[in-house]
Parts: structure tokens; sequence; C-alpha cells
């Protein structure tokens, strides 16, 4: 059964992370020949002052 982790900053509409989470389910079960009903997806959101780039927060930008 594969796993697969999405980190991204927060942002992201419903319909944005719907397709995103159809579009890897599909992807994996093609190149791994696992069938979907066994792919898990998780999308983990961070918030823009949790993630830094060269020193600086995003949420400082």
């Amino acid at each position: 059964m594969p796993y697969v982790t999405v980190k991204m900053l927060e942002g992201r509409t419903e319909e944005q992370k719907k397709a995103l989470v159809e579009k890897v389910t599909d992807a994996v079960s093609e190149t791994s020949g696992a069938p979907k009903e066994k792919i898990v997806v998780f999308i983990e959101e961070m918030q823009k002052n949790h993630y830094a780039v060269a020193g600086k927060r995003l949420s400082d930008e």
C-alpha cells in the first residue's frame, strides 16, 4: 500500500487540493501498478511563518 506525503505552503483551495490528490493517486497507480484503492495521500500544509528560505521566513516578505 503506497503512502504519499505532500508538503506545501498553506493557501490552496479545496478544489486545488482535491485535484492534487487525484493526480498524485493516478501517477502512483500508473507508475507502480498499485490499485488506486490502496494508495493513501497525506497533505501537510505549512504556515508561511514556519518556513524559511535563505534565512528569511516567507511570512516576512
